[in-house]
């Protein structure tokens, strides 16, 4: 049996009609009723039933035919994967998706790695909250993902980078706080500044989580969509937030307070997520040398 026996298959199969079906493969009628019965011979089965009026696949050939299908259909996509692999080497592009509140720094550093591991690949940068992410990784728009767990698709697979505890900010201050009601008491009645519940909303339900535990339902007055826009906006004196702890050292420029909940057992996990049928080499390397903390 020979790919060009499944590929007649296929389109007897689709058409249901010789001629059309040898006018398709620019070819004549009698060659492809020649190729259909060798392989049915060698199958030892018949796949069409056929009279002067009509021409139907049998059982046997129905099923048959999703197995072709499903065989063309792997067929290219080892083709495609083939085809990353050797573009990869020499050139081509990695699209990676990462969220606001993702480190940096860190970013940087391997970006500028790969450049060397790989100096004739394009990087596209497109910063998306996760739920964005996900559904462009899924669809093939991204190669991977910096993102916050949970990541529920079954179709990506996932590498825990590191755990983030949580901390308040606020805008400069030099009060002390002995404990947590005495920070409770003073941040429950100030505005929040947050993303909005839709943009992010496992990252909204953790505020209000970290909220509930210091005792306060939060009052969040202004949404916004990236975390440089938060921070922007506590230090101008509009209210306080509850961010990641990571971020700290990232934005240690801006002139505001920082108060770690290291009593609060609420974190975030940072993770990259990737399709497995994906073997750029160079998705690979970025997935290997990403900092984990």
């Amino acid at each position: 049996m020979e790919i060009r026996h499944l590929q007649y298959f296929k389109a007897v199969a689709e058409h249901l009609h010789f001629r059309n079906a040898a006018a398709s493969l620019f070819i004549s009628q009698p060659p492809l009723s020649r190729q259909i019965r060798e392989l049915e011979e060698e199958l030892g089965m018949q796949l069409f039933e056929r009279n002067n009026k009509r021409v139907a696949l049998t059982e046997a050939g129905k099923y048959f035919a999703a197995s072709v299908d499903s065989i063309f259909a792997q067929l290219e996509e080892s083709k495609n994967i083939a085809r990353q692999i050797h573009n990869a080497a020499a050139s081509g592009e990695l699209k990676i998706g990462y969220i606001s509140s993702v480190y940096q720094p860190y970013l940087a550093g391997v970006l500028k790695a790969l450049r060397a591991e790989f100096p004739y690949i394009k990087t596209n940068l497109y910063e998306r909250p996760t739920i964005r992410q996900i559904e462009a990784l899924e669809q093939g728009q991204l190669d991977v993902g910096i993102l916050r767990a949970p990541v529920q698709s079954e179709n990506l697979t996932v590498h825990s980078l590191f755990f983030d505890p949580f901390m308040v900010v606020m805008p400069a201050n030099d009060k002390a706080f002995r404990n947590r009601d005495q920070l409770s008491a003073f941040i429950k009645d100030k505005p929040f500044i947050f993303f909005n519940k839709e943009y992010a909303p496992q990252y909204h339900g953790k505020l209000v989580e970290i909220c509930h535990r210091m005792g306060f339902k939060p009052d969040i007055t202004h949404e916004v969509n990236n975390v440089h826009s938060i921070l922007q906006l506590v230090e101008a004196g509009l209210g306080v937030s509850i961010l990641p702890l990571s971020l700290q050292q990232q934005y240690a420029n801006l002139q505001l307070t920082f108060i770690n909940l290291a009593d609060i057992p609420v974190v975030t996990e940072v993770v990259l997520a990737y399709k497995k049928s994906n073997r750029s080499k160079a998705l690979k390397w970025f997935i290997q040398n990403y900092p984990r903390k």
